[in-house]
């Protein structure tokens, strides 16, 4: 193909012949077509400008090239040189004019100077039209890659997701019985005060673990739109003692000076009471984190304008102008260089915007400035007080029960076991589903303690097994799977009750409990969702 040609559909030979070597002479590239179907050949090959005379629109088959050059690229609109005799007729030169959209007309004969100033005008034109064609194919290639780069960070965002759903599972794992172990050392510890301490502080870095790995599931599930809100009728009142007890360990650890206020009269807002319970304890961890020991914690509730709002203030390290309005983001957080000692993720007040975002509300921050402290408040539209008003009733911890944990990791299922023997219960353990069906041939347990992810048969695969047999005992799903979907599949399998790993004892002893009617039961989900 040959773009920078001249077309040449002349009246006669030597016509075309003339018009050529006056071209020629300026080292321009002509082709002479011999009749209008050579010419709408020639044209679909390539071609910068078009020489014709009036005459040849009478040509046959001249229809042709008007096909030719009505579906040409949007970018191309082919120059055309229209010869035409002396003193014509406007209206054959109105039949020229419609019969291209990029025509300059000549009288002919026109001089050898006129005609190559025409055609080298033309080809200017066209050279633009040219560049115009690479513009757009550059452009058209940058959106290409563009989508193609769009694609491979949506594939790298499900990556990330699954990745993470995978590293909080296999985390929560080694998590347990390292918990359980804690527990059993503070139990133990009676009278040894070294050991309790010891005990502690291990029991401080596994409550910190488990909030990391919890935190960075639900990044992946709020971006992605998959946390459903448990709303109900809550009193922001509970929501900050729930809060304050959440992040006790850490302040008292620092020896922080906390002090809560409030109106006399319960304040009350619609919303997920465990969510806005982590809203409020990410905001005093924070607090807590940035707040030199001996330093004042503040944290307030009140109302004004139809809104309810939670405060918490510090005498911290503050805030810079700079960092302010990205403090919400995510990944965001203050630069202390090497001092690691108070780090995090920089994702604790990203949560905390999007899960408030979610109830409607909004949230703040104001600060003086470095070493002047910080103050964020959580605003949540205020609902007016139930009519009848009623605290829920207790779970009732279980009494003795014979359990059946059934867990591949021993050191999980084992010390999971100590624990619920050294609280008065009768556990013995097995480490998969065809050790776990045998031994429900010889005994049927009061309750069954089950891991989800088991090889060969999983744990909804085993649950859907003992239901089909009949047997009625009540089965729990202790795994490091929390998500809702996981929560769903559950039920579907015939589970009654969902906790998460690492488990809290208080939710392990609730999920213990009688089991639930059938049919039509209803998992019940203990801990973090």
């Amino acid at each position: 193909m040959d773009e920078q040609r001249v077309l040449i559909f002349p009246p006669s030979r030597r016509d075309g012949e003339a018009t050529r070597l006056v071209l020629a002479r300026a080292a321009l590239q002509c082709k002479v077509c011999v009749d209008a179907s050579e010419t709408a050949a020639e044209i679909e090959r390539g071609a910068a400008a078009l020489v014709l005379s009036d005459a040849m629109l009478g040509s046959p088959h001249v229809e042709a090239i008007l096909r030719v050059l009505a579906s040409q690229p949007h970018w191309s609109d082919l120059p055309v040189v229209l010869l035409c005799p002396p003193n014509s007729s406007s209206d054959s030169v109105a039949q020229a004019m419609s019969a291209f959209t990029n025509v300059t007309v000549l009288e002919r004969p026109a001089s050898a100077r006129t005609l190559l100033s025409a055609v080298q005008a033309a080809l200017r034109a066209r050279k633009r039209q040219y560049e115009t064609r690479q513009q757009l194919a550059a452009l058209k290639s940058a959106e290409e890659g563009l989508r193609a780069r769009e694609a491979q960070l949506r594939e790298a965002d499900r990556r990330k997701d699954e990745f993470l759903a995978m590293l909080a599972h296999e985390l929560r794992n080694p998590l347990a019985p390292i918990r359980n172990v804690g527990e059993l050392l503070g139990r133990g510890a009676a009278g040894q005060p070294q050991l309790q301490q010891m005990a502690g502080m291990l029991r401080r870095q596994i409550a910190h673990l488990t909030r990391i790995v919890d935190d960075l599931l639900d990044v992946s599930r709020i971006t992605q739109g998959r946390i459903a809100l448990q709303r109900e009728t809550v009193d922001l009142g509970s929501i900050v003692a729930d809060a304050c007890e959440s992040a006790q360990p850490l302040m008292s650890a620092r020896r922080h000076a906390v002090r809560v206020s409030g109106p006399a009269q319960p304040v009350y807002v619609d919303g997920d009471k465990a969510r806005l319970v982590q809203c409020v304890s990410n905001l005093l961890t924070n607090a807590a984190k940035y707040t030199d020991e001996g330093g004042r914690i503040e944290v307030a509730i009140a109302t004004a304008d139809g809104a309810a709002c939670i405060s918490v203030a510090d005498t911290g390290v503050g805030i810079t102008p700079e960092l302010l309005p990205r403090i919400f983001d995510l990944f965001v957080q203050s630069d202390r260089s090497l001092d690691r000692s108070q780090g995090g993720l920089g994702i604790g007040l990203s949560i905390v915007r999007r899960l408030i975002d979610m109830h409607g509300g909004r949230v703040g921050v104001s600060s003086a400035g470095p070493g002047r402290g910080s103050r964020f408040e959580i605003h949540l539209p205020l609902i007016a007080a139930p009519a009848n008003s009623h605290q829920h009733p207790a779970v009732a911890l279980a009494a003795a029960r014979r359990i059946l944990v059934v867990d591949d990791n021993r050191d999980a299922a084992d010390s999971l076991c100590m624990i619920l023997n050294s609280l008065g219960h009768a556990a013995r353990a097995v480490y998969g589903s065809a050790e776990a069906l045998r031994s429900l041939e010889a005994d049927t347990p009061d309750v069954i303690l089950l891991d989800i992810g088991l090889p060969a048969m999983d744990g909804y695969q085993l649950a859907g097994v003992i239901r089909t047999r009949g047997i009625a005992t009540r089965i729990v799903a202790l795994t490091g799977y929390g998500q809702p979907d996981d929560v769903k599949r559950a039920l579907a399998a015939g589970i009654d009750a969902h906790l998460v790993k690492p488990v809290d004892l208080d939710a392990l002893q609730a999920a213990l409990g009688p089991p639930a009617s059938r049919p039509g039961n209803k998992v019940v989900h203990f801990g973090r969702r």
